[in-house]
């Protein structure tokens, strides 16, 4: 499966001219020609495509506008559209991918399905404000494509940040969490070094603050992440102990290093998320390896895992809020993962009979992992019927007729 990778550099975007049909990015692109080399500067004649061969190349794709949704939806094959989809719509200012799939999908994160591509495009991404994107029919088939910003431009390079292109998802939403909760194990805690004191006389202290530091091995690094360590992660339906949650506190940078063996070292806290208290650990700083672009996609298989925590410790679940599953890469999960979320079903009374009877499960959202560990993943909650509680179901996604 094809997926993008974000790039932190800035490159000049450039804008061609505007054409009925140009087409946004999805899985499988097709490559681009062949460039001959230049040597020496001196010019190179195009090359010769023999008769024979050149009758052999596919016709280039032809976008016919679609006159009405129902065209659309007659066409539109497995993927399901809203029937107040708009034929066109105008890129915004603050809009994300699953945003704008929203408007002409039931299922927003099945957009790479109603998603034309070609070589033009390699990145669906690099979608802007003022683009115009249009349902079209393409050999059959409704499509979703782009005919450039809405101002007619004359052809010119524009240098734009490639962090202004549209986000897959609201980025904001997770960006506190980048350095979030992590997953550490029982001995990782126990061998971590630890704040034994403060050098104020306090009982908390936060940003600009000293402590002291033992178990620090040498050679120490100069940063670290001061966490709290939290409850334990367990498997609901195993029991089996999965790992504990490392609460972020801030950080700290160290002060003295040059301390005999053995003697607290003293450290500064240089940035503070909640309070730092005697007993917090220090870990390293995990390097910031966040894919901020995703490929929607359901999982291979089945999945049958749960919601096990909440980021925050909340007891209800919103929209995108960040929520922890008890399935990771071992399971086949993956960032983009997409997956319905299902209420569980409670178990009722039956008024005549006293027995226990188990209500069926209600879907209740959707959610999409952006951090995955082998046992445990993150995600973020895009959707919520109802209300979402720890422990509640997640599986593989299920077209919304079946609903």
């Amino acid at each position: 499966m094809w997926k993008y990778s974000a790039s932190p550099f800035r490159l000049p975007r450039r804008r061609p001219a505007p054409l009925a049909a140009f087409a946004l990015a999805t899985g499988a692109l097709a490559g681009c020609a062949a460039t001959p080399p230049v040597s020496d500067g001196a010019p190179v004649a195009p090359s010769i495509v023999p008769a024979s061969t050149a009758a052999t190349r596919p016709a280039p794709a032809v976008a016919t506008p679609l006159a009405d949704l129902q065209a659309a939806t007659a066409a539109a094959g497995t993927v399901a559209l809203r029937e107040d989809a708009p034929l066109r719509y105008v890129v915004k200012r603050g809009d994300t991918l699953w945003d704008i799939a929203g408007h002409f999908l039931r299922d927003p994160w099945q957009w790479p399905e109603l998603w034309y591509g070609n070589s033009q495009v390699r990145n669906p991404h690099r979608i802007y404000p003022g683009d115009v994107l249009t349902l079209v029919s393409i050999d059959g088939r409704t499509r979703l494509v782009s005919d450039g910003p809405l101002e007619r431009l004359s052809p010119q390079v524009r240098e734009e940040a490639l962090d202004t292109a549209l986000p897959a998802i609201p980025i904001e939403a997770i960006r506190n969490f980048l350095r979030g909760p992590r997953l550490v194990t029982l001995e990782e805690t126990e061998r971590a070094p630890y704040v034994v004191a403060f050098v104020d006389e306090r009982l908390a202290v936060g940003a600009n603050s000293d402590i002291y530091v033992r178990n620090l091995a040498a050679p120490a690094a100069d940063r670290y992440a001061v966490v709290r360590v939290g409850e334990p992660y367990r498997d609901p339906d195993t029991r089996k102990l999965i790992g504990y949650e490392a609460i972020p506190a801030g950080e700290a940078e160290l002060r003295a290093p040059d301390l005999p063996p053995g003697n607290p070292a003293v450290m500064r806290v240089t940035q503070s998320s909640r309070e730092v208290l005697i007993a917090d650990r220090l870990l390293p700083i995990e390097a910031e390896s966040f894919e901020a672009h995703f490929y929607p996609h359901a999982p291979q298989s089945a999945v049958n895992g749960r919601i096990i925590s909440v980021f925050d410790g909340l007891s209800q679940i919103s929209q995108y809020q960040i929520v922890a599953l008890n399935r990771g890469t071992e399971h086949g999960i993956d960032p983009g993962t997409v997956l319905d979320i299902l209420q569980a079903g409670r178990v009722v009374a039956d008024p005549y009979t006293r027995e226990a009877v188990p209500l069926p499960d209600q879907y209740a959202g959707v959610l999409m992992v952006f951090k995955v560990t082998p046992r445990l993943s993150y995600a973020l909650v895009m959707n919520a019927t109802r209300p979402l509680h720890v422990l509640d179901k997640v599986v593989r996604p299920s077209p919304s007729a079946r609903r």
